[in-house]
């Protein structure tokens, strides 16, 4: 699974991991997480992610 990277503060979004804290399940890739998610380190929208390499 593809991980994205905050460009912002440089927090890691993990599908692997997810992001329970926020309800987000671990196996959840990037592109199902609901639109109004925020990073949980500096609050910023999905489309201040990038895909990494």
């Amino acid at each position: 699974m593809e991980k994205w990277r905050c460009v912002i503060c440089d927090y890691v979004y993990d599908p692997e991991v997810g992001d329970v804290d926020s309800g987000i399940a671990p196996g959840t890739k990037f592109e199902d997480i609901p639109d109004d998610w925020v990073c949980p380190i500096c609050s910023v929208g999905k489309d201040q992610f990038e895909k990494m390499d």
